[in-house]
């Protein structure tokens, strides 16, 4: 297995672009696999924007899944729920 850098560290993000075919809903599945492969303390914007720089191909599934991750909400919204309501 290949492994990556702090940018993609299990080369996830590499792989996807290599696979021929691959959808939209696939990307989000690997997006989310990398998603919680990368250190809590990571600037994600900031890896995301790496990543989009690494690589550049216009239509494929997960530059659009990468353009939706640097558009997305830093800070979790409150959804409710009996952890929002404990004292």
């Amino acid at each position: 297995m290949r492994k990556g850098d702090a940018t993609d560290p299990k080369g996830l993000i590499a792989e996807s672009f290599k696979i021929d075919g691959i959808t939209y809903e696939e990307c989000r599945s690997i997006f989310l696999d990398w998603a919680l492969a990368v250190p809590v303390d990571a600037d994600s914007k900031t890896l995301i924007t790496e990543l989009l720089a690494r690589h550049p191909v216009e239509g494929h599934p997960m530059t659009l899944v990468l353009t939706e991750g640097l558009s997305a909400s830093a800070t979790p919204k409150r959804r409710g729920g009996w952890k929002g309501r404990r004292s």
